[in-house]
């Protein structure tokens, strides 16, 4: 699989990387702990080589799912968590009880919590998940900071986080990058957002991949989701991707997608992934999966997309789809 840097630092990623927000129990559905784990096995065994998750996935359990995952590999992979996205463990509703907190106290235990969970004793990318607005933002990237000199953390960098706020972290801390949404149908951070990043010499870690499930050619207009998947309210980060008015025409123009690829013998899934990697800004595509046999078709998704390809794809969605995130779109945060 290829490989790729973070902007100009020396932390090197596969260009696809195994994502663990479906390990978290309690946000994506149902899923099988034992096929989880050969799934993010199965991906390392085939060239993946980070293994993204986070302390509010789960509340905990997909670190410690994904500690157990790749305990037997762990200083073979880049290894990213991410923190300051505190819950309410007395609030049952895990759409409501999260928030954004970046107290320096609750941040530094939790990056000790974090590699409990994981079994491990350092983390190579710790990630601020969320911005907190109600501090400066030099208060978790001095944290971080902290926990780099104390050989906890080895690289830091953020999630979700405008150019306004990227410019103020920097002044605190050598971020090498921001995890954000991108995708076919949300092409919001392409205005602002990544050329920020590549004028900062930082890399793309680029989340729902794959729309959230939309486009792995499974959905169908009675789509439905169990009430422990966070899919259910509709909304995907400002978007309402399949919501009642919105699903049919996007499947339409999934299905589209997926005729166009058997020319090319690919998937939908891997077109999709293949998509966002034709960002050269993007080191790293994640693809989250809990079952073995979907983790080796991501696999496919590391090609080089023709541009005529590329080209049709995007008439197709910017012309077709709806409610789709168009570049220069605000972006919720």
């Amino acid at each position: 699989m290829r490989k790729r840097k973070f902007g100009n630092s020396d932390l090197e990623t596969s260009v696809i990387g195994y994502g663990g927000w479906p390990m978290g129990r309690g946000q994506y559905g149902p899923f099988d702990d034992d096929e989880s784990i050969k799934s993010a096995r199965t991906s390392y065994e085939n060239g993946i080589t980070l293994f993204d998750t986070a302390a509010i996935y789960g509340w905990g359990y997909g670190e410690k799912l994904m500690g157990k995952a790749i305990k037997d590999f762990r200083k073979n992979i880049v290894l990213v968590t991410k923190g300051a996205r505190e819950w309410d463990r007395n609030n049952p509703d895990r759409n409501t009880a999260t928030i954004a907190d970046s107290d320096p106290i609750k941040l530094t235990k939790s990056i000790d919590e974090s590699l409990k969970r994981l079994q491990t004793d350092y983390i190579d990318l710790f990630l601020i998940h969320w911005p907190d607005k109600t501090r400066p933002f030099s208060v978790p990237m001095e944290v971080l900071e902290k926990a780099k000199n104390d050989g906890k953390v080895r690289y830091s960098g953020v999630s979700n986080f405008s150019v306004s706020m990227m410019e103020e972290s920097l002044q605190s801390s050598d971020i090498v990058t921001n995890q954000i949404g991108y995708h076919i149908f949300d092409r919001r951070p392409e205005k602002e957002v990544m050329p920020y990043i590549k004028k900062k010499n930082m890399g793309v870690m680029a989340y729902g991949s794959l729309a959230h499930g939309l486009l792995t050619g499974k959905w169908n207009t009675s789509k439905t989701f169990t009430n422990d998947d966070w899919r259910q309210n509709t909304t995907n980060f400002g978007l309402h991707s399949w919501s009642k008015e919105n699903l049919k025409s996007n499947l339409e123009v999934a299905k589209k997608i997926q005729n166009l690829g058997k020319e090319f013998n690919k998937s939908i899934t891997q077109l999709a992934i293949s998509w966002v990697l034709a960002n050269e800004t993007v080191s790293v595509a994640l693809a989250g999966s809990t079952k073995p046999e979907n983790s080796i078709e991501n696999l496919g998704g590391d090609w080089d997309m023709p541009d005529d390809l590329k080209n049709e794809i995007d008439k197709l969605v910017l012309n077709v789809g709806s409610g789709v995130g168009k570049s220069g779109m605000e972006i919720a945060t």
